[in-house]
């Protein structure tokens, strides 16, 4: 039997209520099972403690980083409190969940806090969401993850351009113009040269979207990473793919993101079906990449590697990309599951042939994606040989 007045019961419960507070789920019976270990390792130590709650109400990895700072604020200040020998003091606690949209206006209206006795728990709408899987997002989390994909500076290494431009120091071509427009000022002498250098652009990003049945969890996520890639930056493009290639480039440049996703259901007429990743990919060298669109680029593509066609013409067209694409990155939302091999047949055709490999279920991991885009290839060298 627990008892209900023990005061480990009650701080077992208050912190599953502050769990619950920043989305983190806390059911009943973890709640018990907490409560039961606890009365057998009491209140003196923390670690004993901590790792009693991280054991029975940690379900993810991905919820440690939020579980802990709410560990750090509640915990540590409730055993303080029983440990304290003075008269009991009434401790409010309140949860305060940012919305960047909304916070001038509940900061006008807020009622003033009692600093002194309250505990305030202050979590951002998007910190909740960073590390969760877009698999578990509803609408309203999606929209709020668009917000922070927005903030994301898809910025590749630049590329050395065939136009010139005024150089202030020596450079490999002189610029006659310019030299003899300032010869006149001295009678025809050239006293002074000038010279020319190569200017610098950003390289082409191009995007390709799995939107197969087995990718549906996440598809739907990462069309508004597309969107938000396609009108923050320029030289986009944009492609989906499972049974055929399609291009939506056109259809998401609308700054407006329920416009711009309705026009991309209405050309993609693929949705939730078969994988051909050999015979997609095929097409895009055919009309569009080996041509100009992918020399140079930055190549990514978005998919769980679950293909249905011959892995061979994959590799084939993966080896072709590689030979003229700036770098290959592929994102593989299940690369996080615990103990994933690339053992699809799409996966392990086309890696060989790819410069990195990355996760794509969450923001953080779309963060980090964009940190792998921005890396030069001097970079990725020196990192692989440090491996």
């Amino acid at each position: 039997m627990l008892k209900t007045e023990s005061p480990a019961h009650k701080m077992a419960v208050a912190f599953a209520r502050v769990l619950r507070g920043v989305g983190l789920d806390a059911p009943l019976d973890s709640v018990i099972v907490f409560v039961s270990a606890l009365e057998h390792l009491g209140l003196e130590n923390r670690n004993d403690v901590y790792w009693a709650a991280h054991s029975t109400l940690v379900r993810r990895h991905e919820d440690t980083p939020i579980f802990d700072r709410a560990f750090a604020v509640f915990w540590d200040q409730s055993i303080a409190i029983n440990r304290s020998e003075d008269e009991p003091e009434t401790i409010s606690m309140t949860l305060l969940v940012d919305d960047e949209n909304e916070q001038d206006q509940n900061n006008e209206t807020a009622e003033p806090i009692d600093d002194e006795n309250t505990i305030t728990l202050r979590f951002s709408s998007i910190e909740t969401l960073r590390e969760k899987d877009f698999a578990e997002y509803n609408d309203a989390e999606l929209r709020e993850a668009e917000q922070f994909m927005t903030r994301l500076r898809l910025a590749g290494p630049p590329k050395k351009s065939l136009r010139l431009k005024k150089s202030n120091h020596h450079g490999a071509r002189h610029d006659i113009r310019r030299t003899m427009r300032a010869s006149l000022q001295h009678d025809g002498e050239p006293i002074e040269r000038y010279w020319r250098e190569p200017s610098t652009r950003l390289r082409r990003l191009v995007v390709l979207l799995d939107i197969s049945g087995s990718m549906e969890p996440y598809a739907r996520a990462l069309l508004r990473f597309m969107h938000a890639a396609v009108v923050g930056r320029q030289r986009v493009e944009a492609f989906t793919f499972g049974t055929r290639l399609t291009r939506i480039t056109k259809e998401l440049t609308s700054r407006d993101p329920d416009r711009a996703l309705a026009q991309t259901s209405t050309q993609v007429s693929d949705w939730s079906g078969g994988t051909r990743l050999g015979e997609c990919l095929r097409t895009f060298n055919d009309h569009w990449g080996i041509g100009g669109m992918a020399r140079g680029s930055i190549f990514v593509v978005l998919s769980d590697g679950w293909d249905r066609g011959d892995p061979e013409v994959l590799a084939e067209q993966m080896q072709r990309l590689n030979r003229v694409a700036f770098r290959m990155i592929w994102v593989n939302p299940l690369k996080v599951s615990p103990g994933y091999a690339p053992l699809a047949r799409g996966m392990a055709a086309a890696l060989p042939f790819i410069d990195d490999f990355v996760e794509g279920h969450s923001l953080d991991a779309l963060q980090r994606l964009t940190e792998v885009i921005s890396r030069n290839s001097n970079e990725r060298q020196r990192m692989m040989a440090n491996a």
